[in-house]
């Protein structure tokens, strides 16, 4: 499969959601704050749904941007309507739109637009990874102390006690890299690793519709693991994903 039809699908949903976008926007509360937010995955969602249908009638679709574990044998779009909506509600710049088809478990083609810069990230499995048409390769880096990493939230609702790994596991690498942000999306940090921008993103939790972003990672030639060192899944509960030079030395530093 080409990049070519998916690449029309999210820009054309890309503009839908900018036409939304107003960088003064400021929510008065929470009800106002909600509505927002599922009135931007709405308008994204009704120009997803039939311009990928068409590109693969037989892949079924699925739009819950926190939903984790496996899936059924066969294709689907998984599909993050705005990743960082909560950004875009706010009025800030760090959104996208993100897409990837998942044949039996394993992501094959990806797409991250992020429409106010105007960049595009594409990859399909085997054949690279793609920031508007030219290709992408993962940082050189080979130590930590020049290090830019990266970690943030994927999933609403977590315990006082997975705060408190994700405390420990920040406080570790900010010990070791040269310096950690946290924050969302979590696509938007895995799309910078893949350009080389930054050297590599660990999460606690993982949920599907991140497979974008890891296809993108590791078709620009970066390492995707889950926290035992094993090779990432769909289903992985933890992952981290860097540039080869320091995936070992990042995993060390979150495993001690």
């Amino acid at each position: 499969m080409t990049h070519e039809p998916l690449a029309t699908a999210v820009r054309d949903a890309g503009a839908r959601m900018l036409a939304r976008y107003a960088a003064g926007s400021r929510p008065s509360g929470l009800p106002e704050l909600l509505a927002n937010l599922r009135d931007n995955d709405t308008a994204v969602a009704e120009v997803l749904r039939p311009a990928l249908s068409a590109i693969r009638p037989e892949a079924r679709w699925l739009d819950d941007e926190h939903g984790s574990g496996p899936l059924d044998p066969g294709e689907f779009w998984l599909i993050d309507p705005v990743g960082g909506n909560v950004n875009a509600v706010h009025g800030m710049p760090d959104w996208n739109v993100g897409v990837s088809l998942v044949r039996d478990g394993r992501p094959v083609l990806a797409a991250l637009y992020f429409p106010v810069l105007d960049e595009l990230f594409t990859a399909a499995e085997g054949g690279g990874a793609f920031l508007n048409g030219a290709p992408l390769r993962v940082s050189a880096k080979t130590s930590l102390d020049g290090a830019l990493a990266g970690t943030g939230q994927a999933q609403p609702g977590h315990d006082a006690e997975f705060f408190a790994r994700m405390g420990k596991s920040f406080t570790a690498m900010s010990a070791a890299a040269l310096y950690v942000r946290i924050s969302v999306p979590v696509s938007h940090q895995l799309a910078q690793v893949a350009a080389g921008r930054m050297d590599l993103h660990w999460q606690l939790d993982n949920v599907r519709s991140h497979a974008a972003g890891v296809l993108l990672v590791q078709e620009a030639g970066g390492v995707v693991t889950d926290l035992d060192g094993k090779p990432w899944d769909l289903t992985s509960e933890s992952y981290l994903a860097a540039a080869p030079g320091v995936h070992a030395a990042a995993l060390e530093v979150l495993t001690a």
